[in-house]
């Protein structure tokens, strides 16, 4: 059986995740797909909850017409010890060959548990990132066409816009602070 884990925050799920799931399940019989740091959102990085990621992966693989015999969707949480982490996403997952993932943190804790590693084909990461699907969310500049659609409307029923914009406000101390370092 070759079963392999992907681990990703997809903070949201873009067509770029939704292109290397699909890239990996052509050499795969399943794939693992692990929700990572589930356990932080209400942050300008990781503004959606663990759930709400599942919630718009599940809509996307569904959208996207993907088997879903062929994945498993599990959140992943960090821990406070690197070096356990991962025991701890062993301990969370179905057996795996490899870890698929982009991060260096990720492909240096694996390959320490000598566990192989596979950078992902990234795909058009200029445009699919969930940093540039942020940033476009604030500027108020056009973030749906990165998105499946299906993803889209989660965002809009979670008023995932708003809680973006209300979380990059900066309150009034944190704008006097900033004015008082900056003209020292």
């Amino acid at each position: 059986m070759k079963r392999d884990l992907i681990v990703g925050r997809m903070q949201p799920v873009h067509k770029g995740h939704l292109n290397v799931i699909q890239e990996t399940l052509d050499e795969v019989d399943e794939l693992i797909i692990g929700i990572g740091s589930a356990e932080k959102s209400h942050r300008l990085s990781n503004p959606f909850t663990g759930g709400e990621r599942v919630l718009m992966l599940t809509k996307a693989l569904r959208e996207y017409d993907i088997d879903p015999s062929k994945y498993y969707i599990i959140p992943l949480e960090d821990i406070a010890c690197n070096s356990l982490w991962v025991g701890h996403v062993k301990m969370l997952t179905p057996p795996f060959r490899k870890v698929i993932s982009g991060n260096a943190l990720v492909k240096q804790l694996f390959a320490e548990e000598n566990i192989p590693h596979k950078q992902p084909h990234l795909f058009n990461r200029e445009e699919y990132s969930g940093t540039e699907v942020r940033r476009r969310i604030l500027n108020n500049e056009d973030w749906q066409s990165l998105l499946p659609k299906s993803v889209v409307k989660v965002i809009e029923e979670i008023k995932g816009i708003e809680r973006i914009r209300n979380i990059a406000q900066k309150e009034v101390s944190e704008i006097a602070y900033e004015k008082k370092t900056n003209q020292n």
